[in-house]
């Protein structure tokens, strides 16, 4: 407990510091749950698409290389939840295993509190290296996004530039 009373900040940062990754941890869950669910719409409404009886050979190699990216995009969207759930549950375990820790600190455990600072510091890595990982993997959605978003974007302009020639 000398620690707490020579630096008034040690106290703030054992109780803000996990709440604040627990905090951001979580709405990056639930944001990437959200494009998940979006990526599953949008493959429903590309599987509708798909079956319209009228549609160009140009349009439907377009809608299937869309299926195949949001497929993709789904993947690295399931992974990214992955790390942010792996880094959720650690620093969960990390903040349970650092109050047990500043509990038997009071004791005459030296070697046990020792052992259980660096679990919990080592679980604390391993929330942030699933934060890490789920950006990673949302970064590569967003591109894959992007990429699909550019095509139809090009496919928009090719289809007004082929009916200005035909009305024109």
């Amino acid at each position: 407990m000398d620690a707490f009373s020579q630096n008034p900040f040690a106290l703030l940062t054992l109780i803000a510091a996990p709440a604040i990754l627990t905090n951001a941890t979580s709405v990056l869950a639930l944001s990437t749950s959200n494009r998940f669910l979006r990526a599953n719409e949008r493959m429903r409404d590309l599987t509708t698409q798909l079956e319209s009886a009228n549609l160009t050979r140009e349009h439907r190699s377009l809608l299937i290389s869309h299926v195949n990216r949001v497929e993709k995009q789904a993947l690295a969207l399931l992974s990214a939840l992955h790390g942010a759930y792996v880094s959720l549950g650690s620093f969960a375990s990390a903040s349970l295993i650092s109050v047990v820790g500043a509990g038997l600190a009071t004791m005459s455990f030296s070697w046990l509190v020792h052992a259980i600072e660096a679990l919990a510091l080592l679980i604390g890595f391993v929330g942030a290296g699933g934060l890490v990982w789920g950006c990673v993997h949302l970064f590569r959605a967003t591109q894959s996004s992007m990429i699909t978003m550019s095509e139809q974007a090009q496919f928009i302009r090719s289809r007004e530039r082929h009916f200005e020639i035909e009305n024109a």
